[in-house]
């Protein structure tokens, strides 16, 4: 499979592993990828490979958008479990991200009740009020956390800021007291030379520290699925995946795995 951008401000509904019929919403350019992370397993490639001077959506053209799509989808009588906000990269980055949400909850009760707003996010931008207060209004509130050894993030996310700290993640995910789902890739390979895998018991042991120190209501463990921009990753096992839940779910904590 290919690298993947999405064209479009709203698309799909897809089927997503762990979320169900997922109609996607993406806040970044069509045509390039923005985000504060560089993952080496990201679905959209390199951030260098795929830069744009492309403007982000307007509010209201994300909100004209969404209405219009859910329109559509009532005339053909399509269900829909959850409104996701993903995209070509970190959607907390738009300037408007608080608001566009507002305007998500609002036609999300006015055409689907019963569906799920999500957001899939490294949570680097959670320390701005705006982003905190969004994030805790949404029902799926998905933070990003796939390693607890600083090391390892810097070689598997690649954050781009500098003063990036596991430790101010940590007290990120605090402020949120639970209401929060922690989301973690769990690859191995390599890249550029070194050895990535997140799976190892120092890795897995440290991980769990956090996981119960943050307290998520659920822990959501996958790797990856489609082509990544690092050549030399692969997939990890599924029992692999379930041998990590069944630890998490000692400690009373929902686990969602797909493999």
């Amino acid at each position: 499979m290919s690298t993947i951008l999405f064209h479009e401000i709203v698309f799909g509904p897809i089927h997503s592993r762990r979320l169900g019929s997922s109609l996607g919403m993406n806040l970044l350019p069509y045509d390039g990828k923005l985000c504060s992370f560089d993952c080496i397993y990201c679905e959209c490639g390199y951030n260098e490979n795929f830069r744009t001077k492309t403007k982000l959506p307007a509010r209201e053209n994300v909100k004209a958008a969404l209405e219009d799509k859910l329109l559509q989808l009532q005339k053909e009588n399509t269900s829909i479990d959850v409104i996701t906000f993903a995209g070509n990269g970190e959607p907390t980055l738009h300037p408007q991200f608080a608001e566009i949400i507002d305007d998500t909850i609002e036609l999300r009760d006015r055409y689907y009740p019963n569906a799920k707003i999500s957001v899939l996010s490294n949570a680097m931008h959670a320390g701005k009020k705006a982003v905190f207060d969004a994030l805790k209004k949404v029902d799926n509130n998905i933070l990003k956390l796939d390693s607890a050894n600083p090391d390892t993030v810097r070689l598997i996310d690649r954050p781009n800021a500098p003063s990036y700290t596991i430790d101010k993640q940590i007290e990120l995910f605090k402020r949120f007291e639970g209401n929060f789902i922690m989301q973690t890739m769990f690859v191995r390979g390599s890249h550029k030379g070194k050895t990535v895998d997140n799976t190892t018991e120092d890795e897995v042991s440290a991980w769990l520290e956090v996981v119960k120190e943050t307290n998520p209501k659920e822990v959501m463990i996958y790797t990856i699925d489609r082509e990544t921009p690092e050549k030399n990753l692969e997939k990890v096992p599924l029992e692999d995946l379930k041998r990590i839940g069944e630890r998490v779910e000692k400690s009373g904590i929902k686990v969602n795995i797909a493999g």
